[in-house]
């Protein structure tokens, strides 16, 4: 077992007593930082930096040092999955992620792959043993990917959509097509989220981004099961669920085998602890545009969210990434914030 000189995440995670609030932040590597932005400009492009172990791993330390966050979460991104399976994608400036070639038939989706974590995903796991090494213990490390509906909305899609209605679309009309796409995804999926593991991910996240446009029958039906076969794959570590958007879903994802479950900001508090019961962790949930706001507005906000948790099983987060036009001095005041709640 790894000696750790901060688990506080891992101990929160499984309900253990902890001397204070862990927290980190979603998105806490990347565009806020000034840091960062050199990295990735020497890297030429978002995908360059991602596929690059010693880059990934450099800016996937930098919040730690930074911050003093209580956890760091390998910078990656949850389209590498696609990618792998033979779907690759373009990261267009102001766009955001597109790809060429999407899965509308069952020829198209011949043509994909299961992904072979150790040799479609190596610079991955290459990026959590560098950090693992750099980290000597400090924190632990957070693995992720994204929920097989997040992951099946861009690979039908093409790309980036309010409404995913090409993916929708294919739910109603071809059901049978779209749980084979699903199942594909979930096997590549569970494969990457144990390969990230033995390389070193002391807990592990996923990431439901775009759970909230289905609707609640929906979500029981294209979401759940596939999110109830990772739950079931992965036993060595801690496991977070966190689908934006899927309020109507809380007590159903309490019944899958994790330890946490993710709030966005539209998730009242006492609401989820009541659906969820207390024997999960919550993780969450301070709106991210409260960030935009003065230095005692952050502080104010922030203790206000831990007094609603307090007493709880909880690891404090945003409702969602931070955006990259926020300060990383307010980041600093959230963080801090947390750190020295006394209650």
């Amino acid at each position: 077992m790894e000696k750790l000189q901060n688990d506080l995440i891992i101990r929160a995670a499984l309900g253990q007593p902890v001397e204070r609030v862990p927290v980190w932040v979603m998105r806490q590597a990347g565009r806020i930082l000034p840091e960062y932005r050199e990295v990735r400009a020497k890297a030429g492009s978002f995908i360059a930096l991602a596929t690059n172990p010693e880059m990934a791993a450099e800016v996937t330390l930098q919040p730690v040092d930074r911050f003093g966050v209580d956890a760091a979460i390998i910078f990656s991104d949850i389209l590498v999955v696609p990618e792998a399976m033979g779907l690759p994608y373009l990261m267009e400036e102001q766009k955001g992620p597109v790809f060429p070639e999407v899965i509308r038939s069952h020829a198209d989706l011949a043509k994909i792959r299961l992904a072979n974590p150790e040799e479609d995903l190596r610079y991955v796991l290459d990026a959590i043993k560098i950090v693992k090494k750099e980290l000597a213990g400090r924190v632990p490390l957070i693995g992720f990917a994204g929920a097989p509906f997040t992951i099946f909305c861009y690979m039908v899609e093409g790309k980036g959509s309010k409404t995913f209605s090409q993916a929708k679309k294919m739910l109603y009309a071809e059901p049978a097509l779209a749980h084979a796409l699903l199942q594909k995804i979930t096997d590549s999926t569970i494969a990457y989220l144990k390969a990230q593991v033995i390389a070193g991910a002391n807990l592990l996240q996923i990431f439901d981004s775009w759970a909230g446009i289905l609707s609640p029958s929906q979500y029981s039906a294209f979401s759940i099961p596939y999110l109830k076969q990772i739950c079931d794959a992965i036993h060595d570590v801690p496991l977070t669920l966190f689908a934006k958007g899927a309020f109507f879903a809380r007590a159903e994802m309490a019944q899958l085998d994790c330890e946490t479950i993710g709030l966005d900001w539209n998730m009242d508090i006492a609401e989820s602890r009541t659906l969820v019961g207390s024997h999960k962790t919550l993780q969450g949930n301070l709106d991210p545009c409260v960030l935009y706001g003065d230095f005692k507005t952050v502080e104010a906000e922030t203790k206000g969210m831990l007094k609603e948790f307090e007493g709880q099983r909880y690891i404090a987060n945003l409702g969602h990434g931070v955006y990259p036009d926020i300060h990383p001095d307010k980041v600093q005041c959230f963080v801090d914030t947390v750190q020295g709640y006394q209650g």
